[in-house]
Formats: C-alpha cells, sequence, structure tokens
C-alpha cells in the first residue's frame, strides 16, 4: 500500500475513475469541508490532527457509493481503496465511518469478514462525525441526525453518534 496521501485533485479522479455519481461527490466535498473545519478547531487548542489525513478520508469515504448504497458502502469503499493503492489510514476511515460505527456482532450480522469497523483514530472520528452533519450536501444539526436515526429504529446507531458527538465538542470546548 502506498503510504503517500492522496491530494483533493487525486482523490476527486479516484472517485470519478470510480463512477462515482457528481452528487456524491458535492457531498464528499462538503463532508471534508465541515472535517477541516472541525480539525482547524481541534488544532487551534492544541489538539494533534493530520490535517491532510481529514481531507483524503473525508473525500473518499463514500467511494463505495459507486458499488452500493447500503450499509455495506464502507466495506466496499474500503475495497476499492485497497486495491487503488490508498494507505491504510484513508482506507480505515472509509470502512469506519458508516454509523457512528459497525460494531462486531452488526458486521457479523452484515455477513462482513472480521474486523474493526469503529473510528479509532482522532482522524477517523472527525470524518465519521463530519459525514453526519452532511444531509446529501447540505449541512444539518447533529440533532436532526440523531432524531431520523432514532425515527428510522436505529437507537443504537443514534447512541454512538451522540456519543462521537460528545467526544468531539468536548474536545473542542475544553
Amino acid at each position: 500500500m502506498s503510504s503517500k496521501l492522496p491530494t483533493r485533485e487525486q482523490a476527486r479522479e479516484l472517485l470519478q475513475e470510480n463512477g462515482c455519481p457528481s452528487k456524491v461527490i458535492r457531498h464528499c466535498e462538503e463532508v471534508a469541508n465541515v472535517a477541516l473545519d472541525v480539525a482547524h478547531e481541534l488544532q487551534n487548542k492544541g489538539v494533534k490532527v493530520d490535517l491532510q489525513l481529514v481531507e483524503a478520508g473525508a473525500l473518499l469515504h463514500d467511494i463505495g457509493r459507486t458499488k452500493t448504497h447500503s450499509v455495506d458502502h464502507g466495506l466496499a469503499g474500503s475495497q476499492i481503496a485497497e486495491a487503488a493503492d490508498v494507505p491504510e489510514s484513508v482506507v480505515n476511515i472509509i470502512k469506519r465511518h458508516v454509523g457512528g460505527g459497525i460494531i462486531s456482532k452488526e458486521a457479523r450480522e452484515f455477513g462482513w469478514p472480521e474486523d474493526n469497523y469503529v473510528p479509532v483514530t482522532l482522524e477517523e472520528k472527525i470524518v465519521c462525525y463530519a459525514d453526519k452533519l452532511i444531509d446529501k450536501s447540505k449541512r444539518v444539526s447533529i440533532d436532526v441526525e440523531i432524531e431520523r436515526l432514532n425515527k428510522q429504529g436505529f437507537t443504537q446507531t443514534a447512541e454512538r453518534i451522540r456519543k462521537l458527538h460528545e467526544e468531539i465538542t468536548s474536545l473542542i470546548n475544553s
């Protein structure tokens, strides 16, 4: 796997080469903008954040939507990124951004390979969080996303998103 993070232009090319719809690319670009805003806020508080990794991961987080629009898009995207020789740190962001993280029990129920699908690093958490703040290509309140998930019966996912929100905002407000 390559150790060089893709630039914004290279990420956009990879999305386009894989047939990613323009509306998904716009979504990814908006998620990248929000993720970078969050990362800069954290940096201003003295928290160490890899801005290039956040940007690359956010831009590519939904590359799996070229294959599926189900919860499997994170797994599909990580496989596309691996095949394109994208660094493992970006692959992990793609794999772990869905639903505030997919716990082992859920992954088994989906029939996914044994792996970790929950965000671990700060960069993974930032991208996962930023994704929940963008609906299509518009900024939304985290409360709107949590309420939507609860109404759809995804209470555990909503709770993971709430905890992620609390973790990120507590770092920003510290």
